[in-house]
Order: structure tokens, then C-alpha cells, then sequence
């Protein structure tokens, strides 16, 4: 017994793989908090599922060995791997540092072997494991087939199961028709650098950067601005509200845009210019030596 428990003391964070939230059911689907609090997994088991005193402290134990975890992080952490006649099953705790419980759609799995490399990869049902509470840890069994394995040999130690993210491509320039027309070809590589030497947007996350701002003889305020789309989706923006702010803080001008079939791929950023006209020019003499563009109902700015 005391051999067991150093064995799965050894193993507790080698097979631990935690993912942010945020990549698996999306980021407004994730708790508001800073991210830095450590959250202790309280045990949880199905409802079908009939344990018996020695399972549940069994799993009480290795539960209570198991490091915290960060706010908004989902993990996977393998306990146990078996041959069977079908192929595979490996038990492993499912667990949820979120402070409201959440649902799990088809989702790619693979176990993976000592150096990262993919031993076995399946689609499983998650929607099974049921709704899991808020902060609570919830050991399920996962039966890789025959077919789903693609190494020689299984190790039984030395393996770790993990949730296949799809890979994000790198954040590039998106460009409507008209822009790739107009453009000169140098503009269009200055563009394209600034893109890709900046920050990505968040995953999930659709924010404004400031990229030129002049004001006409006549008034007219023209404001250009990248929207950068962090989302692993398209997304179409019809109505667009915008303040302008200038180096001291004041609002310049203020105005609601419609856009015809505006669209933004997935993982791009699009320049646009929206003009102001005068009407909508609030001060005179703006310092536009440092600005700044926010949307009047949010407090996310360029």
C-alpha cells in the first residue's frame, strides 16, 4: 500500500495537462476574476456512477494530491492506464476551476507518451461526464480502441492524457477588396509587419488599434483603425459606436457607424477609416499628440 501511494504521489503532476478555459468553451464563457487565485478541486462523481467505500476513498486520496489549480483553468490529470481486450482505459480526473459548472461537447483527446509524442487520438463524447460542478474534480474512464492507437507500444508510466487544441494560425492582415486595390505594395508590407510584430488579440477577444488620425480643413475628423479579431471565427460587425479621445482625455467626437457586410476573418486584423464630419467634432483644437478610440458602452479601448 505505501509503494501505491509513492507511485501516485510521483505521478500527480507528470500527468497533470491543464488547459485555459477560455480555449475550450470559448472566453465568454470563463469567470471574471485576475486568473491568479489557486483553486482546490473538491471531489465530485457522477450521478450513475456507484462507488463503493474503498473507490471513494481512493479516489479522495489521490484527489487530495492533486496541486491547485489557477482560476479559469480546465485539466486533465491521468491517474491510472489498463490493457484491455478492446484496447485502452485510462482513468483520469476531469477538473473545473471555474466558480459555475460547465458542460463539454465532442471533444479530440490523445494520450501522449514520455516525449510528447501522440500514442493514441479519439473524439469522445464529453457531453457524458455530465454537468460538472463548480471547482470540483471529476474522475471519468476513457477507453482508447484498438483503432485510435498509433504507437507499437503503450507505456504503462510515463504517458499523459491532454486535450487536442486545434492550432491557431498566426495573426495576419485582412484586407477588404477595395484596400487591396488602392494600397501601394510598400504600404501593404508596412501593414502586414505591424500586424505580426505586435501582440495577438486574446484568444476569443476583438479589440481596436489606433493606426492614423487627421482632421480636414473642412472639419472632418478621418480616424483609422486596426480591428483585430483574436476569434478562431469570422465575425460580421452591421453597427459600430466610436468616441474619439485626445491626449488630454476629452471626448473629440462621437458617432454610430453602419457597415454593409463588414466582415473580419478568424485570426486577423482589418484596417478601417471612419469619418467624423464636423457635426459630430465636439473640441476645437484637439491634441491629437497621443489618442485613443473606446465604444461609449464598454470601457475596452484602442
Amino acid at each position: 500500500m505505501l509503494s501505491f501511494f509513492k507511485r501516485q504521489k510521483q505521478q500527480k503532476d507528470e500527468r497533470d495537462s491543464i488547459v485555459e478555459a477560455s480555449e475550450l468553451l470559448g472566453s465568454s464563457d470563463t469567470d471574471s476574476g485576475s486568473g491568479a487565485e489557486e483553486v482546490k478541486t473538491e471531489l465530485s462523481f457522477h450521478p450513475s456512477w456507484n462507488v463503493s467505500v474503498e473507490e471513494r476513498y481512493y479516489y479522495q486520496f489521490l484527489n487530495n494530491e492533486q496541486r491547485p489549480l489557477k482560476e479559469n483553468q480546465i485539466s486533465l490529470s491521468g491517474i491510472d492506464i489498463k490493457q484491455v481486450p478492446q484496447g485502452y482505459v485510462v482513468t483520469a480526473f476531469v477538473r473545473n476551476s471555474l466558480s459555475r459548472p460547465i458542460k463539454f461537447e465532442p471533444t479530440p483527446l490523445v494520450l501522449l507518451g514520455p516525449n510528447n509524442e501522440v500514442l493514441a487520438r479519439k473524439v469522445f463524447d464529453l457531453s457524458e461526464l455530465g454537468e460538472i460542478p463548480p471547482r470540483s474534480s471529476r474522475p471519468w474512464k476513457f477507453l482508447f480502441e484498438q483503432e485510435t492507437i498509433q504507437a507499437s507500444e503503450i507505456p504503462l508510466v510515463d504517458w499523459k492524457l491532454a486535450f487536442e487544441l486545434p492550432k491557431q494560425k498566426r495573426h495576419s492582415l485582412d484586407l477588404e477588396e477595395s484596400w487591396e486595390k488602392s494600397l501601394a505594395a510598400e504600404d501593404k508590407e508596412k501593414l502586414q509587419s505591424l500586424v505580426q510584430s505586435i501582440q495577438p488579440p486574446k484568444p476569443g477577444e476583438v479589440n481596436f488599434m489606433g493606426l492614423q488620425i487627421r482632421q480636414t480643413e473642412q472639419g472632418d475628423l478621418h480616424v483609422t483603425l486596426l480591428i483585430r479579431n483574436g476569434s478562431d471565427k469570422n465575425i460580421h460587425i452591421q453597427q459600430l459606436p466610436l468616441q474619439v479621445h485626445d491626449a488630454s482625455g476629452d471626448i473629440v467626437a462621437s458617432g454610430a457607424f453602419s457597415l454593409d457586410n463588414f466582415e473580419v476573418k478568424a485570426n486577423t486584423s482589418k484596417p478601417w477609416t471612419f469619418i467624423f464630419p464636423k457635426s459630430l467634432v465636439t473640441k476645437e483644437n484637439p491634441d491629437f499628440r497621443s489618442w485613443k478610440v473606446s465604444l461609449p458602452s464598454s470601457s475596452s479601448q484602442s
